[in-house]
């Protein structure tokens, strides 16, 4: 199998890139820019990332001159446990002649790092396909790369979560349309499933819903009981029904309930959902049923998605997005999201701890 090395260079200071000294999003959440324009790729969207073992943070993203630019390719980016500044971003997927897209990125219980992206074969992303390469060595150096799903459309937006029986569950989905600025009613999520100890992944079937539904993010209540939150389909002005789509699954992943509307307003943007270690859920998405990507709110629910009591605003800057995010709970229990901005030139990161939420009844 051959490697191609990650290079470690440093970001100087002059270029302003990172925490030296960040604004605040409020006293109890520090925001840091993490790069933006001054870097290759004007473009520069969606953003993942991952806690390694030995806790550095490692970032990727998709970059290229625009979302539907011929010459994208997936980069990653990593702060080392203890440094204020990322590395400078280099690419780590590349294929020739195609458009690379969505980049996901997730270290597992066993040390593998799994890198999962898009590459598009067609003119929109109704015509793309899944391909993924794992690293060995902590996202120093990468594998070869292999496809992980054929079947046209197949998008992957979301980290994979290992479930208690050690499974993976890797969301994705099937987009429909051929549309660029519309995503077609007959998209759909779904999950591929890793048994432990298995090469192989195992698609469910689809789910379905009123207007489609797209990019789920996926939580385990117990053994048998899932959750899933998906970004509704349609097109991108206000639309009655303009919620996110909400799944559930009461036999550990392997069926899913048809996709029902929430109680979450959605733009058709993106969300991110993840559980803490004491057990409680934070939903962040953007908080508005029409076509901003703004406030990017953070919900959090005690009661194993009951309710949701809870809400903040975590970044609320009008005539600007923040779009995209994803979050993670680092092993000191800071909460950590990434997202774009600045007409997705802009990468950002938030650090908070889950104080800044339960400080912050319902809005």
């Amino acid at each position: 199998m051959r490697f191609a090395t990650v290079g470690l260079l440093t970001i100087g200071l002059g270029l302003a890139l990172a925490s030296g000294s960040p604004a605040r999003a409020g006293d109890d959440i520090r925001h840091e820019r993490v790069f933006g324009p001054e870097l290759p790729d004007p473009y520069k969207h969606p953003v993942c990332f991952t806690e390694l073992a030995n806790g550095d943070l490692y970032l990727v993203y998709y970059g290229g001159s625009s979302e539907y630019g011929e010459d994208t390719w997936v980069r990653g980016s990593r702060l080392v446990k203890g440094s204020d500044h990322w590395t400078r971003p280099v690419v780590i997927a590349d294929t020739p002649f195609r458009s690379d897209g969505n980049g996901v990125v997730w270290q597992a219980p066993d040390g593998l790092v799994w890198l999962f992206y898009v590459v598009r074969y067609g003119p929109t992303w109704s015509n793309s396909r899944i391909k993924y390469k794992i690293s060995r060595d902590g996202a120093n150096t990468w594998s070869d790369s292999d496809m992980l799903a054929f079947e046209e459309g197949s998008m992957v937006r979301a980290r994979p979560l290992a479930l208690n029986n050690g499974d993976y569950l890797l969301p994705v989905y099937r987009e429909t349309g051929h549309d660029q600025e519309f995503v077609g009613p007959d998209t759909a999520s779904f999950f591929l499933r890793k048994k432990k100890g298995a090469t192989e992944w195992a698609p469910t079937k689809l789910v379905h819903s009123k207007f489609g539904n797209l990019q789920p993010s996926v939580v385990q209540l117990t053994d048998n009981d899932l959750v899933a939150y998906s970004r509704r389909g349609g097109g991108y002005t206000q639309q009655d029904g303009g919620h996110l789509v909400r799944m559930e699954s009461h036999d550990g992943g392997y069926t899913w309930s048809d996709g029902t509307e929430s109680n979450f307003p959605n733009p058709n943007s993106a969300t991110d959902f993840i559980k803490l270690k004491n057990g409680h859920l934070v939903l962040i998405y953007n908080d508005n049923g029409g076509n901003t990507r703004m406030p990017l709110t953070a919900a959090l629910s005690v009661d194993e998605d009951k309710s949701y009591p809870y809400k903040r605003n975590i970044v609320n800057k009008p005539g600007d997005s923040a779009a995209y995010p994803t979050a993670l709970q680092t092993r000191d229990g800071k909460i950590h999201v990434v997202y774009t901005s600045d007409k997705r030139t802009v990468v950002n990161h938030l650090i908070f701890d889950e104080g800044a939420i339960l400080s912050h009844h319902a809005l």
